[in-house]
Parts: structure tokens; C-alpha cells; sequence
């Protein structure tokens, strides 16, 4: 009985000092728990610049490399399939006519001089015409209205130049022919000098004033090339 009452005599001395102890140690546990909230913090932080980080170089990657890499791809896929088909003139930009007839109608006489004194022509051939004979073969050059994509009845003709300028127009099936050397012309070659040929199968285009673009066989969208003609021709 006596050794009971001293361990409960000893036991209660001490409790006042483990009630200290653990008062002591509780701002300890809220700082530590403090500072590993903050811990998360910093690492949730750097987590999320390394995710923009690669964000950035994966969106860069795309732009600088992939992307241009796919339409090289692309392109070479396109130019391919023209090339099997004989269309590779749609692969050139090229140049419609249709707004401006009449800046190729004005510098006609210029380019047709230069052209002719490329050939070494005499020179009678290249002097300017008086102003009434002007006005005749203007009116000869004057191209038809091009008609709308819509239109029925319509063919787009492209035009291989000599200097590999791609020329593009639409007319109907039932223009004159004629109109094809107008057309020739207009861009600055004579056609006392250049020709027209198709190109596949590859045969000289026989135009004539009294037949329509479809009596020659024009009745799809065709492809001429323009060939300078030798010498005695």
C-alpha cells in the first residue's frame, strides 16, 4: 500500500511537468506543419513553370519544325499529282487578265516592237502605226468579256509564255478561236513570230477565224504553250 501511494504521490508531481512539455511542443507542430504547406507551395510553383516551360518549346517545335515540315510534305504530294496529270501549270500563281485588257491593249505596240527587234526584223516592221490604224487593231485585240466562274459553257484556258509566265483566262465554247491569237498578242507576242501548241498530246493548234474555241477541240480546261517558230516559217 505505501509503494502504491508513492508512485501516485510521484506521478501526480510529474504531471505538471509533462502538461508543460506538451505545451511546449504544439507551436513546434504548427510550424512544421507550416512550412510543409509551404513546401507544397513552392514545388506545386515550379511544377507549373515547367509545365509552360514545355508547353512553349512543344507549341515552338510545332511552328518551327512540324508545321513546315508537313506542308513540304504537301507541296511535293501536290506537285507529284499535277505532274502525272499534265497540270502543272496550276501549281504556278500565274496572271488573270480580266481587269486589265486594257494596260495590255496600251503597251502592245512596245512590247511587239521589242519583240520584233529581238528577231533582227527590218525595221519597217517595227515603226509605230498611225494613230486610225491603231484604233483598227485595238479594235481587232479587243478581247470578250471573261465570263464568271459560274457561267455554263466555259472553259479555262492557261497560257505557257516563253519565259514560263503562266497566263490564265475563261471564255466560252463558242468564242472564235480567233480569240486565242488576240489573247497571244495582247500579252506581246506576235503571233508572225510565236505560235500555239497543245500540250498532250503535244500538236500545233490550227486557229481559225470562222471556228469556235470547241470546232478546234478546245471543250476543257486545256493548256496551250506558246513556241517561238523557226526561222523561215
Amino acid at each position: 500500500m505505501v509503494s502504491r501511494g508513492v508512485v501516485g504521490i510521484f506521478l501526480l508531481s510529474a504531471l505538471p511537468l509533462l502538461c508543460l512539455e506538451l505545451r511546449r511542443g504544439i507551436p513546434d507542430l504548427v510550424h512544421l506543419k507550416e512550412e510543409e504547406e509551404q513546401n507544397e507551395k513552392k514545388q506545386k510553383l515550379v511544377r507549373e513553370k515547367q509545365q509552360e516551360a514545355q508547353g512553349e518549346k512543344a507549341s515552338r517545335y510545332i511552328e518551327n519544325v512540324l508545321k513546315p515540315h508537313q506542308e513540304m510534305k504537301l507541296r511535293k504530294l501536290e506537285e507529284r499529282f499535277y505532274q502525272m496529270t499534265g497540270e502543272t501549270w496550276k501549281l504556278s500563281s500565274g496572271h488573270k487578265l480580266g481587269g486589265d485588257e486594257g494596260a495590255s491593249h496600251t503597251s502592245f505596240e512596245t512590247s511587239n516592237r521589242e519583240a520584233v527587234k529581238r528577231e533582227n526584223l527590218p525595221k519597217s516592221l517595227t515603226e509605230v502605226l498611225p494613230p486610225a490604224e491603231q484604233r483598227m487593231r485595238k479594235e481587232v485585240l479587243d478581247l470578250p468579256e471573261e465570263p464568271p466562274e459560274t457561267a455554263e459553257e466555259i472553259v479555262t484556258v492557261a497560257l505557257r509564255c516563253p519565259s514560263g509566265r503562266v497566263l490564265r483566262r475563261r471564255f466560252f465554247k463558242s468564242c472564235s478561236s480567233q480569240v486565242l491569237h488576240d489573247w497571244m498578242v495582247s500579252t506581246g507576242y506576235h503571233t508572225s513570230l510565236y505560235s500555239l501548241s497543245t500540250s498532250f498530246p503535244r500538236r500545233p493548234l490550227e486557229v481559225e477565224g470562222g471556228q469556235s474555241l470547241e470546232d478546234i477541240g478546245v471543250t476543257v480546261d486545256t493548256v496551250l504553250i506558246m513556241e517561238k517558230k523557226e526561222q523561215g516559217n
